[in-house]
């Protein structure tokens, strides 16, 4: 029984900053997760804050808005076998010295904050995140 989702990914301004999208998006694809489409986008600090809503009650929020719209992202949808788990494992923990070996946090991440990647955490957020990017 196959289980085939989408989820969107985001390769954060650190990482762009840094050349890393072909290394990320190498990454997915060795792993099993095709990149169905993908784009480079630059968001405002508007469109950060609606795409972070989630988060708004948090003491983080607003740095976390800043720093999405501080530079060129790259935001992917991915498809596979249990896309979204699969794609939060290949993630790594939200801080990058937490995160396992061989994760793309505990490779690529600089800081709690500037952890290169994003991903969907659930299926319906896939779904909300997928259209915020392209609708």
């Amino acid at each position: 029984m196959s289980n085939l989702e989408q989820t969107l990914s985001i390769i954060k301004p650190d990482a762009v900053e840094r050349n890393l999208e072909n290394k990320i998006k190498d990454f997915f694809e060795k792993n099993n997760l095709k990149i169905i489409k993908n784009k480079k986008v630059k968001i405002s600090k508007e469109e950060a804050s609606e795409f972070y809503k989630v988060h708004q009650t948090k003491p983080f929020y607003n740095d976390l808005c800043n720093y999405l719209s501080s530079g060129p992202i790259v935001v992917m949808v991915l498809e596979g076998e249990n896309a979204i788990s699969k794609n939060r494992q290949l993630m790594g923990a939200t801080d990058p010295l937490k995160a396992e070996e061989g994760t793309l946090r505990k490779m690529y991440g600089i800081s709690i904050d500037k952890n290169s990647v994003h991903g969907s955490d659930s299926l319906e957020n896939g779904k909300i995140e997928i259209n915020f990017f392209f609708k």
